[in-house]
């Protein structure tokens, strides 16, 4: 991923098959379907990759066990599908975790299992393990910290775990292996068009400001919660397709929950499932779902979202968490795609709608991480119908992501999967590269190195947040990192005193967002 030789490559091609805006899981699925179908591909992204909603989610790969209580069979047998299909081609950055139910009465743990059984069986071939009944005694084996007074049993299922931006960024190297042309940082400022249909985009290049006039077949809106915005710019109208919701997850320490498995609970006050899953050695809690209006990059969590989560926990756990042991609180917003005239977000489909617009212009909005593949497989397919180009078949299904190695080992660096050889080979060759970027935690210089050579990383935010996780995993450690990250990357980038300070100013203000000191 060298950025300057896709900007390059922006200035020298005349017209491209596909335009794709956003860089989150949908718009990096649909660049790797298309670049792998032959087509001449560019994606933009007005900030960085998976910078919004996709860094943001509670870090499962799975079918969905509520949609299935809502009976939408169809989406749940789809992502399982997909779950399946993820784990064999991003087996690096994706895995199989157990989770239990806790029943408190007889008769829940025999309709939990129920609901269970019928999930595995979708799952068809794909199933990742067999659905368990487990007693009083087995449940507290696998979550010894569960709340044991009037437990009863449990129900042990299987389900997929990932780290949500470090596979967009693998999304992201596969897409340019296959031909693609990407782009972080450059965002599209409005469309060329002829008779009312588009045939290309201005975008401009948030650095420098350089501006572009890019000509293409037909263009994909992928942006997520801002998608009403470019299909507004596209349209010249003001129609809403997105029901935004507003979903946090709090990340403390482990120890208040300790074992290999995630707990979930079936059912909130707000009709949702709530989880508590283990995730990069800290314990992540969440989630809500918050219908809300105005849309930012940059949300912000509700004292109501906090104290659900944090009530709901302790009501399941023998340790008892408390404002002050809150790591981090990050905040994503859902697209959810509007249908008919229900507002209660928690009950909306996360199903995906494509649509075609009088501009031409291929509307995506809906879906959810783990159906990335197929969103993006039905959006290409229909802008091949658009624009008239050679039908192509889909080659994602079985197309192994960047990164991919048949087995990784324990240590932390294996979500790098095959990457995670040249920089051991980088810190061999040069033993300062194996510091810490903070004491407690096990990211070194040599992982900041490779971020800006390799993954188009160019600010702090990008690293801290990203590319490494370390943001949404302690936010006060990452703001304690920063200092030494910025110099790191100004002694890569050719960057001076200024630019540091730049930096770390910019990214401490951001991460105090994420730090509960104001409630």
């Amino acid at each position: 991923m060298q950025r300057d030789q896709s900007l390059q490559q922006v200035k020298d091609t005349l017209q491209w098959d596909i335009i794709i805006i956003g860089g989150g899981a949908t718009g990096l699925g649909c660049a790797v379907d298309a670049a792998s179908r032959g087509l001449k591909t560019l994606l933009l992204e007005k900030y960085d990759f998976a910078k919004g909603t996709s860094s943001r989610s509670t870090k499962l790969v799975h079918g969905g066990v509520r949609y299935l209580e809502q009976g939408n069979i169809r989406l749940v047998r789809e992502a399982l599908f997909e779950r399946g299909r993820l784990l064999k081609n991003a087996p690096h950055v994706c895995h199989t975790l157990a989770f239990v139910v806790p029943s408190y009465k007889w008769w829940q743990k025999w309709y939990y299992a129920f609901g269970l059984w019928w999930y595995e069986f979708l799952s068809g071939k794909l199933s990742l393990g067999k659905t368990i009944l487990l007693s009083k005694k087995e449940a507290l084996q696998y979550l010894p910290d569960m709340a044991a007074e009037k437990l009863s049993g449990g129900v042990l299922y299987f389900d997929g775990q990932f780290d949500d931006s470090r596979l967009a960024i693998n999304l992201a190297q596969t897409a340019i292996e296959q031909g693609a042309t990407l782009l972080n940082y450059v965002g599209v400022t409005g469309f060329i068009k002829e008779g009312g249909t588009i045939k290309g985009v201005m975008a401009t290049e948030e650095m420098s400001a350089v501006t572009f006039e890019i000509s293409g077949k037909v263009v994909i809106n992928a942006t997520g919660v801002f998608a009403d915005e470019v299909l507004q710019m596209a349209e010249g109208n003001k129609e809403q397709t997105i029901a935004p919701s507003q979903g946090i997850h709090l990340v403390v320490d482990k120890h208040f929950f300790k074992g290999s498995v995630a707990l979930m609970i079936p059912k909130t006050e707000d009709g949702r499932v709530l989880f508590a899953i283990p995730w990069h050695d800290k314990l992540l809690l969440g989630t809500t779902d918050t219908p809300i209006e105005n849309i930012t990059t940059e949300p912000k969590p509700l004292k109501d979202e906090i104290d659900f989560i944090i009530h709901h926990f302790n009501l399941y756990a023998s340790s008892k968490i408390g404002y002050s042991d809150v790591l981090s609180v990050y905040v994503g917003l859902r697209p959810l795609a509007k249908t008919g005239s229900e507002k209660k977000t928690a009950v909306m489909p996360r199903d995906h709608h494509i649509v075609v617009l009088p501009s031409g212009l291929i509307h995506v909005t809906g879906g959810k991480w783990t159906t990335y593949r197929s969103m993006a497989e039905h959006a290409v397919d229909k802008a091949i119908a658009q624009a008239g180009l050679k039908k192509l078949a889909c080659k994602t299904q079985h197309l192994q992501l960047h990164g991919w190695v048949a087995a990784n080992d324990d240590s932390y660096l294996s979500t790098y999967g095959a990457d995670a050889e040249p920089i051991k080979k980088q810190i061999a060759s040069d033993l300062s590269l194996a510091e810490q970027i903070h004491p407690k935690y096990p990211y070194t210089k040599a992982e900041v190195i490779w971020m800006v050579q390799h993954e188009m990383a160019i600010t702090v935010e990008d690293i801290l947040a990203r590319r490494i996780r370390l943001l949404f995993l302690d936010a006060k450690a990452a703001m304690e990192a920063a200092p030494m990250v910025a110099a790191i990357m100004a002694s890569e980038m050719q960057k001076d005193e200024a630019w540091i300070n730049q930096q770390v100013a910019a990214f401490n203000k951001l991460a105090a967002g994420y730090l509960l000191a104001d409630f």
